[in-house]
């Protein structure tokens, strides 16, 4: 474990060279490191740019699948909500962290739902997924 938490210390160190906020993570698979990235929100000027969202991009890109339910994450910070949906999405089993969030996060947003057109999209996913399947 010591290895990968100082990894995770040279990754930190270079999103701060960056300007970036020190958030590292690795993901593995069979305890090889398959995928490894640090934040670069702001170097990119792009909210995606999360180090779990591009350490996930990357080992799937790597595995060739959008299922990482055999993999495992370390993160230097407990992820955010965004980012635990897309961890949610591709399944990843386990993940560690080893700072927990304390920032609140903008909340002023609202989501209203419209009605219009609402069958012809649900009957579209179903459509998808049926064939898909």
């Amino acid at each position: 474990m010591y290895r990968y938490i100082d990894m995770l210390k040279k990754m930190n160190y270079m999103a701060i060279n960056n300007g970036d906020i020190p958030v590292s993570c690795i993901i593995l698979k069979d305890n090889l490191i398959i995928s490894k990235a640090y934040n670069k929100k702001y170097k990119n000027n792009n909210p995606l740019d999360h180090a779990e969202i591009i350490a996930i991009k990357n080992a799937c890109k790597k595995l060739k699948t959008t299922n990482l339910m055999d993999c495992t994450m370390l993160v230097t910070l407990k992820p955010c909500d965004m980012c635990k949906e897309l961890i949610k999405e591709v399944r990843l089993k386990n993940v560690y962290y080893i700072l927990d969030k304390n920032k609140k996060v903008n909340d002023t947003t609202n989501y209203i739902k419209i009605n219009e057109s609402e069958d012809y999209f649900a009957k579209e996913l179903v459509s998808f997924f049926r064939d898909k399947r």
